[in-house]
């Protein structure tokens, strides 16, 4: 294959180029046209990219697919579908699945279904519990991901909160722990409190202070400390606050401590519970518009890493009820590349800084091989994107449960072409019935 004619984003450039691959590999590339000879050469596809923006594929390190066990909401199948028409071209599903993926069994399972239904590059972390270090000791370093861990109650609870179980993990795992952190404490107090005031009609607005900021930072500066104590590898998820923001500025040039944080923290504020109520519950709540401003200029300052979906999909019933009844996450996955591009466009952030958080550095901190980055010898995954607008619409949805708290938005860039090891998986706007995906290796 051979894109030429194309705003090539890559390691912080922006230029007009060419790209061309062999079998599943980039082959070469180049700035301004290709030459003649290399035209006339070319007998397979060829694709004139008219303009447009050639990034890396988006790797998102953050998703919950939801298989195995819980299927009526979400699949490997549907939910990697998504991902490609959303210019993800590798996930890392998390473990809060039925059963919980927290042994090799469990974590071979979904590479099992993953072979045959995936549509996207794979991996899959393994879950710490207060009890199962021995088994992540002894995980295969250079094809499990990472270890998650919870610090804080969530949707299938894998809560760990043995104090000597946390110290022991920090120092005795080698590979990434990506953490939510909550305080379950303070959240438990929260819960009491408000429930004493309003019984179960807690209003949906009060979700934020339910979990709270205090909740977020107390348990974000214990998993640093414990990180730094331990010289741990550390990868702090879906970061909401202006304080955590700052403790991670101090952080800034500490390569094993980093932070991610989701589109929906940089689009939504506390504000928009009014309009969509139990659609945007999400575990760590969406805080302030101060929040928010926060973490847009901590994009543009380099202090958070990773840009990751948190992808969590519940059906529509199961988002109803009162407070304590309607579960909390949303689907996400398909539109958050073009939304990021829509947010750096209005905060006039380069679209380089997205791809450097969204391809570059979750391939350097989880050390996933030859991914990440546009490079001759690299796997051919990458994306075109357009600068169309286009209305986020139920019928285009690819999620199982066929809903988005996006739907009536109109987005001002679409991925128009999604290429996968070399092989072309969406394009015009309809997923191909091609498999190409791989799963991820990582040199550890």
């Amino acid at each position: 294959m051979l894109v030429y004619n194309a705003n090539i984003v890559n390691e912080g450039r922006i230029y007009l180029g060419w790209l061309q691959t062999d079998g599943s590999l980039i082959s070469a590339m180049g700035e301004g046209e290709p030459s003649v000879e290399l035209l006339r050469q070319q007998t397979d596809e060829v694709v004139d990219a008219k303009g447009q923006y050639l990034l890396p594929g988006a790797i998102d390190a953050h998703v919950h697919f939801r298989e195995p066990g819980l299927t009526h909401k979400a699949s490997i199948y549907s939910e990697s579908r998504a991902a490609i028409a959303g210019g993800v071209t590798s996930f890392m599903d998390m473990p809060n699945t039925k059963p919980q993926t927290t042994d090799k069994q469990a974590w071979q399972e979904k590479c099992d279904i993953a072979s045959k239904d995936a549509y996207a590059n794979y991996a899959f972390y393994v879950g710490a519990t207060n009890t199962n270090l021995d088994e992540l000791k002894s995980l295969d370093s250079t094809r499990v991901c990472g270890v998650k861990l919870f610090m804080g109650s969530s949707t299938g609870n894998m809560l760990v909160n043995d104090a000597l179980a946390l110290e022991q993990l920090f120092q005795e795992v080698k590979m990434p722990i990506a953490v939510h952190c909550e305080d379950e404490q303070t959240i438990q107090e929260n819960i009491q409190r408000y429930r004493s005031e309003y019984g179960e009609d807690v209003p949906i607005r009060m979700h934020p202070l339910i979990r709270s900021r205090e909740a977020c930072l107390k348990s974000t500066e214990k998993a640093v400390a414990l990180a730094l104590k331990h010289h741990a590898k550390l990868h702090v998820l879906h970061v909401t606050t202006k304080e955590e923001v700052e403790l991670f500025r101090t952080l800034k040039d500490n390569p094993h401590i980093t932070a991610e944080t989701c589109p929906h923290y940089l689009y939504f504020s506390d504000e928009d519970y009014q309009i969509y109520g139990s659609r945007i519950k999400c575990n760590p709540a969406i805080k302030t518009k101060e929040d928010r401003a926060a973490l847009i200029q901590a994009l543009k300052d380099g202090v958070i890493n990773t840009i990751g979906t948190d992808h969590a999909p519940h059906l529509l019933e199961e988002k109803a009820g009162t407070y304590f009844k309607a579960v909390s996450g949303f689907p996400s996955i398909q539109h958050t590349l073009p939304l990021m591009f829509d947010i750096a466009q209005q905060y006039e952030i380069s679209p380089a800084v997205i791809v450097r958080m969204m391809s570059h550095e979750p391939a350097d901190i989880y050390q996933i091989e030859g991914r990440g980055y546009l490079r001759p010898g690299y796997y051919a995954d990458f994306v075109l994107m357009g600068s169309a607008e286009n209305c986020v619409s139920r019928k285009s949805l690819l999620y199982k449960c066929q809903w988005s708290p996006l739907e009536g938005k109109n987005l001002k860039h679409q991925v128009d072409l999604t290429v996968l090891n070399g092989k072309i998986v969406y394009k015009d706007g309809k997923v191909g019935d091609v498999k190409a995906a791989m799963p991820l290796t990582f040199c550890r």
